[in-house]
């Protein structure tokens, strides 16, 4: 049996993308597990929205590397056929007078320091770009041209092509059952089609990360929280040449893009259900709730009053106690590699994860430095909060 350079758990849009990195980087060896196919877990249940606007600065450089991948993708993959679904929109972001002004304004301020061309607009700027909403109320709006959506499913299924193309393995409907280890140190993965070996080992496993705590005893603080989206049907179109919107203003700080002629997707930023185990399959979506986000859209976008129910679904995030993702080495347990609780970033910034997670795993210098993401920083309480505090915003 031949020893792997790198065994990848997880076919997500993290895991192909570190594959992916793997071999672009030179590792000639390189094994992906996936429990299920590439893309199908949680990736392919993500809204795509693509944006800087982070409070935590290390956040804004990875999701700044993300970006300049996602707007060259198939110059970045070699791959003329290669297609992130991107939408070049913007990203509009309003706060009222209130507890939230603050943040806003202290956020925009480190984007800016950052190098992004952050645009502080008025309320007819931001009613020109948007025309279908409402700003009357805003005390503060950022404009962030270099921004949009796209499709999650897509990316990972390119860089899972690239990665193949270089002569990566990917075994589809595999499951890891365990990490196999020797005095401490990682000698492989024990999967329901056998064994494999490496002395190192990625897990992008998303909300299956527990099984980590399970194979190592060490605790992984991360859980699977679900999220409601809805599309909804209105009168006007909501043009993909229309900004996504942030909302600070409303309750459930939700978060608008558009759906394709008149729909709007719509969902809120906070905290969801917290579920007893990992599981991505669809979860019930009550009219009382649909009625609740009904309204928050109603009095921002004053045409969706009357607006009808498209279509809905749940998507899961893995959300670690601090809403950042938890990156790099287990220092108890060489040769392990983790990359799990990105708390709805993950697809946002897939492409700087990936390469520095690979280049973590090859025993290179990362482009981007994964110490604030660390495990240690829980054992320590060096959490990594945002302003906003607890949600998607970070």
């Amino acid at each position: 049996m031949s020893a792997h350079d790198v065994i990848v758990i997880g076919a997500g849009v993290i895991g192909t993308s570190v594959a992916y990195h793997l071999s672009a980087l030179g590792a000639r060896n390189v094994v992906v597990v996936e429990r299920a196919q590439i893309g199908t877990g949680t990736s392919s249940q993500s809204s795509g929205i693509l944006r800087t606007h982070y409070s935590v600065p290390e956040n804004v450089e990875l999701a700044r590397r993300s970006w300049r991948v996602f707007q060259s993708f198939a110059e970045y993959l070699d791959d003329d056929e290669a297609s992130a679904g991107l939408v070049e929109c913007g990203y509009l972001i309003a706060a009222p007078e209130g507890p939230r002004l603050d943040s806003l304004r202290a956020t925009l301020a480190t984007q800016q320091a950052s190098g992004i061309p952050v645009q502080l607009l008025s309320a007819d700027q931001a009613a020109a770009r948007l025309p279908i909403c409402r700003f009357d109320d805003a005390a503060l709006i950022g404009f962030e041209p270099d921004a949009g959506f796209a499709d999650a499913y897509l990316v990972a299924n390119a860089f899972a092509r690239a990665a193949r193309r270089r002569g990566v393995q990917i075994k589809e409907g595999v499951t890891a059952e365990r990490l196999l280890l020797d005095g401490g140190r990682v000698v492989g993965v024990e999967t329901s089609r056998g064994r494999l070996t490496s002395a190192t080992v990625v897990s992008a496993q998303n909300i299956w990360a527990h099984d980590l705590e399970r194979w190592t005893g060490i605790a992984t603080p991360v859980r699977a929280e679900r999220h409601r989206v809805l599309a909804l049907e209105g009168p006007a179109p909501y043009t993909f040449a229309m900004p996504v919107y942030k909302d600070l203003g409303s309750a459930g700080m939700p978060y608008f893009r558009s759906y394709g002629g008149t729909q709007m997707l719509v969902s809120e930023g906070g905290a969801g259900e917290t579920l007893d185990a990992p599981d991505n399959e669809q979860g019930d979506i009550p009219l009382d709730y649909v009625l609740e986000l009904g309204a928050q859209v109603a009095e921002r976008f004053p045409s969706f009053a009357d607006a009808g129910l498209a279509s809905s679904w749940t998507g899961v995030y893995d959300v670690t106690p601090d809403w950042n993702p938890v990156l790099g080495r287990v220092p108890d347990v060489p040769g392990l590699v983790v990359a799990y609780g990105f708390s709805g970033h993950g697809f946002k910034l897939s492409p700087a994860v990936g390469r520095a997670l690979a280049q973590e795993a090859l025993g290179l210098p990362t482009d981007t430095s994964l110490a604030p993401y660390a495990l240690e920083r829980f054992r320590g309480g060096r959490l990594l909060t945002g302003r906003y505090g607890s949600g998607a915003v970070s």
